[in-house]
């Protein structure tokens, strides 16, 4: 008997490690769409930057071309 009950034991704690497995993979799906997001925010706010820039060159030629 008490080999079986020891079975019995070990086989909740080789459920654990499953779950475990499964946490950290969720953890790490999540850790990469904060980088992927992060990566993204990044690169819109260049091309929204160098957009605002060459609208803003652009209002300087309009406004030295109205004045002369």
């Amino acid at each position: 008997m008490d080999p079986s009950a020891g079975a019995r034991k070990e086989r909740p704690k080789a459920r654990d490690p499953p779950a475990r497995l499964e946490k950290a993979r969720q953890r790490s799906a999540q850790q990469e769409l904060k980088q992927r997001q992060r990566a993204e925010i990044y690169a819109l706010n260049r091309v929204m930057t160098e957009l605002e820039q060459q609208q803003f060159d652009s209002f300087c030629k309009q406004m030295q071309g109205g004045g002369e």
